[in-house]
């Protein structure tokens, strides 16, 4: 029986520093929800019996089917000590890696965290990333160590093993924060260095900042409170606290003393009724062995393991219990171990006590963390508006008054059947409403009477009316049995899973919602202007400049596991569900009453979706409810993505197969509700070029370069003009009045995934250096100046080992990094363009890094993104099968623009006049590409001058000038102005001039792609596969079978190492995402379930073989024959690919064909 009510939790909601926010995190079946249904069971919503069994937050079929937790699901549970009562809203977060969306999700709503470690498994993968999750998020943990009984049980470990594993155990989650702690401080005094008054460094010790820093728990200890012993499914669980209550009273000593010494190497001298330390030393028992662990070890002996009943009901009187006659007769002593633990030490209690005594409540909120959370890493605090600053004190002060501004975050949306929501679901009766019940009744029983004795006077037909009259008012007050409403009831609604920072929410209120683009600069300057938004407007609505919409608040409600209760408002510091926002936020938002608020930082995800499958209806018919349930689903998965590809295939993108199958079953059963067809997995590849190999196939040494791999594709190119020598080539525009020579050479591995781990900086850096050189980024023209201290200095880091890692990689990349012109694919990708023409000296990408009040000058040339756009076409799209490149570089050797010839000198200096004039009048015809001067503190001057300068050109000079489709311009672009001013050269033949621009910008798009396509192409390539991490734990009986089945899937064993005190071992492997399929369950299958392997995106890794390979020299003949009928990974995964996306495939489907014979019977 539940012992308590929705009314007690909401009053308690209107106390922010009794409310505490906390989720459940953990690795996989380590115990997450065994541990939320005890926690449940204590305010009576289930029973403790069915704790652990009845897994009650995990509300989906599947989730039933499979054991293990899919998402993340709220509840909220009144608590009372003696320090007063509490109110604990509770998240419990997936474990499996496919899910690990949704602990971000969880995270971000919570001041605290649970968690929870296996002590016979220990540290997991996923344990290092949910640690590394809180730490982000800035939240408090503390630490669960549970399943306890499995050392007793299943280890048979002594007490003093136990007690020694334990040490270790925490060690190990010491470690991670320990790691996660160092980086973080080292990171921020790098990046803000202790200057002195002279500006000089000062030498700062960051080790004496951890005594400073006790308020983030960096470690846990049992003697600072913030580690729980337990065993969730037996329904028991201390601390270091209990247990120093107990012996201070039975033995008359200090309790602090005891909880100070407790846990460590301390022991009791018997003879001086003294503690004293070095346990270890002298051999003797320590206090945690002799006080704690005894006591629990004699429990299970006792009654678990020996069935002893006499010392059953001896412990049973010591310890003070009262047992129900029902379990002492209970022949499972399972039941009977559980129903006394759970009495003696409920686990309830000693984690829930920790949680009020050491998580923060909401008014404990970092300054840290705000900041985190309203402004991202490109901008500093300060740079947002004093209206947007100022409402930093709003989330300190946590305050739920009128006066204040409402805040609200929402992580995701939650789909909820109509049919679940409180309004549409038949509540218990009250007492007042049976009352009029029964009096109904009675009336209806009266005119019954009546109606009988008018039975033989003729009246049978009113009786008839009238009993169904009443019958029907009986039931006419359940909405769901009123004319109509049963179809409306169909369907899915969205509830927003969010959290008040701020103010109060009510119901009926309306609120901006804001985008992720919102500026709240921009928006306070449009209300200044008295321009109004459109309260009906949706995001689809919304124009390119606009990201603000306006919403109405329909339902507030409460999560209460598979439940809803409805609230008319929320006070701040409290998780709800908000109803009427599923028109205006996708997956997650910022809901607020001022648009000065500033748009909430994206979640932090850890595993990326890598899982494509493309989908299409059984019946073509139903498209359309194909296309409704992917919007849908792509509004309820925080992870999964939703893609229509150029052919029109409509594609999920998942993080794994188990969350595959989750969103294909979630399309068929809630969503679209219709059969699909789903195609095999589209793994991805990436395309790459490698040195020249100096071993065949059969480990021979290549002596000639038309020898070994690659050289089909080099034979290709042997006659081809364009092709100056391997890897070099120069390609000329079909009018050839422009010409460009591209080389392609495979980056170094290192600087390739330094790239790849740097993205974000990059993306960064592009965006400061196009709001120099292009109009089209006025907003973030002044991207520099408002960049934080802490982003500068990282990227002043990532260059600084970019060019230790390329000066690592060997002379020939001297000065490369000086050079980079782009990183592609979509300005961000492990691929770069090396700018070496000479004399050109465009803008720095690392621009931003210098002085900003030095005065500088830099010529850009036209068709500057010309060439960057072929550069992005190109690695986006390899010539392998269409695949993105990785670990490229091209460096632009010439760039050239020629008049009739197509061979020409070119000069980049500047000229005056006279010599500009008699050189375009003189037989010789040179021409010159234009340059835009970009000054920071360029005038107006300037700009008269190049175009006076301009006019006094001689017509001649004109027309040839436009007959070669260029133009001289001079574009002055001033800090102080977010303008771009332009002046044109007059011309006569200004259409024409037009044109022939047009042309010579698209042209040249098409031959820088062209160069770098066959420029890779005439290197050795290579195809490199997306590969999955793999961490499984097995017994030696299943070793075999296990390694026999990653071998067989081309994966290669990292690590096996035996875990110490058990036979298990942990096995580390690598495995191709494209030949992951169906692994999990045949790995279930060969090992008959004991092994389950966690599958997790590692790295990319290049398939060492040539896909077009074919046997050349004798040796190679001899071992694979002349048609080479061993498989060929590489060529089987790019023709699986080329047939997917319906390119050309090199196949011989008949050969050597003879025509069919049959032989005739002699008769």
């Amino acid at each position: 029986m539940r012992t308590t009510t929705t009314e007690k939790l909401a009053e308690l909601q209107g106390n922010p520093g009794n409310v505490r926010n906390i989720c459940i995190l953990a690795h996989v079946d380590h115990g997450k929800t065994t541990l939320a249904d005890a926690l449940v069971a204590s305010n009576g919503i289930i029973s403790q019996r069915m704790a652990g069994k009845l897994r009650y937050l995990d509300s989906r079929e599947d989730e039933q089917i499979r054991g293990i937790t899919m998402k993340s699901s709220a509840i909220s549970l009144h608590f009372h000590n003696d320090t007063g009562e509490f109110l604990v809203n509770l998240i419990d977060s997936p474990g499996h890696v496919d899910f690990s969306s949704e602990v971000s999700t969880a995270v971000r709503l919570c001041d605290g965290a649970i968690v929870v470690v296996d002590v016979v498994e220990g540290v997991c993968p996923q344990t290092h990333a949910v640690l590394r999750q809180a730490w982000l998020e800035n939240i408090r943990p503390i630490l669960v160590l549970n399943k306890l009984d499995r050392l007793i049980t299943e280890l048979e470990m002594e007490p003093l093993q136990a007690f020694i594993h334990l040490q270790q155990i925490l060690e190990q989650v010491n470690v991670v924060t320990s790691e996660l702690f160092t980086a973080d401080v080292m990171s921020l005094y790098s990046s803000d260095p202790t200057q002195t008054e002279g500006g000089t460094q000062q030498t700062h010790d960051w080790h004496e900042e951890a005594d400073e820093q006790e308020h983030k728990n960096i470690y846990f200890s049992p003697d600072l409170g913030n580690v729980v012993f337990a065993s969730a499914y037996d329904g028991w669980g201390f601390t270091i606290d209990q247990f120093a209550d107990i012996y201070g009273k039975k033995l008359g000593m200090n309790v602090e003393g005891l909880q100070k010494t407790l846990w460590g190497d301390f022991f009791l001298n018997s003879k001086t009724k003294r503690i004293m330390k070095g346990a270890q030393l002298k051999g003797k028992k320590p206090l945690f062995v002799q006080f704690v662990l005894e006591s629990i070890w004699s429990v299970y002996e006792a009654v678990l393991i020996r069935r002893d009943m006499e010392m059953t009901k001896k412990i049973q009187a010591s310890l003070g219990l009262k047992m129900n006659v029902r379990d002492t007769r209970q022949n499972d002593t399972r039941v009977l171990l559980q129903a006394m633990m759970g009495q003696w030490l409920p686990i309830s209690s000693a984690v829930l006590g920790k949680v009020v005594e050491k998580l923060p409540s909401p008014l404990e909120i970092a300054e840290e963390k705000i900041e985190k959370l309203m402004c991202n890493q490109a901008r500093r605090f300060d740079s947002l508006p004093p209206q947007t600053q100022a409402l930093k004190q709003d989330f300190l002060a946590c305050s739920s008054s009128e006066e204040k501004p409402t805040i609200i975050f929402v992580s995701k949306m939650v789909p909820v059947d109509k049919t679940a929501l409180p309004q549409n679901k038949q509540r218990p009766l009250t007492e007042a409403e049976l009352e009029r019940r029964r009096e109904a009744a009675r009336q209806r029983h009266a005119v019954r009477m009546e109606q009988r004795q008018a039975a033989e006077e003729g009246g049978a037909e009113t009786q008839g009316k009238e009993n169904g009259q009443a019958d029907g008012q009986a039931v006419a007050d359940w909405p769901a049995n009123k004319p109509g409403v049963a179809e409306d009831l169909e369907g899915q609604v969205f509830v927003g899973f969010a959290r008040v920072y701020s103010g109060r929410v009510r119901k009926g209120q309306k609120l901006y919602v804001l985008g992720p683009k919102h500026d709240p600069a921009r928006a306070l300057q449009k209300l200044t202007e008295a321009r109004d938004l459109d309260a009906t407007a949706t995001v689809s609505d919304l124009s390119s400049d606009d990201h603000v919409t306006v919403a109405t608040v329909t339902d507030l409600y409460m999560f209460m596991g598979r439940e809803l209760e409805a609230l008319e408002s929320v006070p701040a510091g409290n998780v709800l569900g908000i109803a009427g926002l599923e028109d205006h936020i996708l997956k997650s938002g910022t809901v607020s009453s001022t648009v000065a608020c500033t748009a909430f930082t994206d979640l932090y995800f850890d595993a990326s979706p890598i899982l494509r499958v493309a989908l299409e209806p059984t019946h073509p018919g139903e498209m359309g409810k194909l296309v409704s349930g992917l919007r849908l689903l792509n509004q309820a998965d925080p992870c999964v993505q939703v893609l229509v590809q150029e052919t029109g295939e409509h594609v999920i993108v998942t993080a794994g197969e188990v969350h595959l199958q989750k969103c294909l079953d979630d399309l068929q059963q809630r969503y679209a509700k219709i059969e699909i067809t789903a195609s095999s997995p589209i793994v991805p590849f990436r395309e790459t070029i490698v040195p020249p190999p100096t071993m065949d196939m059969v480990n021979e040494s290549i002596i000639t370069q038309n020898s070994g791999n690659g050289n089909v594709i080099r034979k290709e190119f042997e006659d081809d003009e364009e092709v100056l020598e391997r890897g070099l080539v120069r390609i000329y525009t079909p009018n050839k009045s422009c010409m460009v020579q591209i080389r392609a050479l495979p980056l170094p591995p290192e600087v390739t995934d330094y790239l790849d781990e740097n993205q974000l900086l990059i993306k960064t850096l592009d965006q400061y250096v196009s709001s120099k050189i292009s109009d089209r980024h006025k907003a973030d023209i002044q991207v520099g100046s408002k960049l934080k201290q802490s982003t500068k200095e990282a990227m002043k880091e990532f260059k600084e080992k970019l060019e230790k890692l390329f000066t690592e990689a060997g002379k020939q990349w001297k000065d490369f990094v000086e050079h980079i012109w782009a990183f592609g694919p979509k300005r961000v990708g492990p691929n770069i363009l090396v700018n070496r023409v000479e004399e050109y000296d465009r803008l720095s990408i690392w621009d931003c890094l210098s002085n900003e009040k030095q005065k500088g000058k830099v010529f850009v040339r036209d068709y500057e993104y010309s060439v960057m756009s072929g550069f992005q076409l190109a690695t986006l799209t390899g010539p392998l099968c269409d695949e993105p490149m990785r670990g490229v570089c091209f460096v632009m050797e010439k760039w050239e623009v020629a008049g009739n010839q197509p061979k020409m000198e070119k000069n980049t200096e500047r000229i005056d006049k006279n010599e500009r004039n008699s050189e375009i009048c003189g037989e010789n015809l040179e021409i010159k590409l234009s340059k835009v001067s970009l000054d920071t503190n360029s005038i107006e001057s300037k700009s008269k001058e190049t175009l006076s300068e301009c006019n006094g050109s001689s017509k001649d000079s004109d027309t040839k000038s436009h007959e070669n489709g260029l133009t001289n311009r001079s574009v002055s672009i001033t800090s102080d102005k977010d303008e771009t001013e332009e002046e044109l050269v007059p011309s006569s033949k200004g259409q024409g001039q037009n044109l022939v621009q047009g042309h010579m910008s698209g042209q040249l798009i098409s031959i820088v792609k062209e160069a770098c396509l066959k420029s890779f192409q005439t290197q050795p390539q290579r195809l490199m596969a997306a590969m999955y991490k793999c961490n499984t734990q097995a017994s030696t009986e299943v070793l075999g079978k296990l390694f026999a089945v990653i071998g067989k899937r081309h994966g290669r064993i990292l690590q096996d190492e035996m875990r110490e005190g058990s036979q298990m071992f942990n096995i580390l492997a690598s495995i191709p995402v494209v030949e992951s399929f169906g692994f999990a369950e045949e790995i279930r299958k060969r090992t008959s379930g004991f092994a389950s392997p966690q599958l997790v995106f590692s790295h990319w890794e290049v398939i060492d073989l040539d896909p077009f390979w074919v046997p050349t020299t004798e040796e190679e003949i001899m071992h694979y024959g002349e048609k080479a009928d061993s498989e060929n990974r590489a060529r089987v995964y790019m023709n699986n690919v080329r047939e997917r996306k319906g390119l050309k495939v090199d196949k011989k489907i008949v050969e050597h064909a003879e025509k069919q014979r049959t032989l005739t019977r002699n008769k």
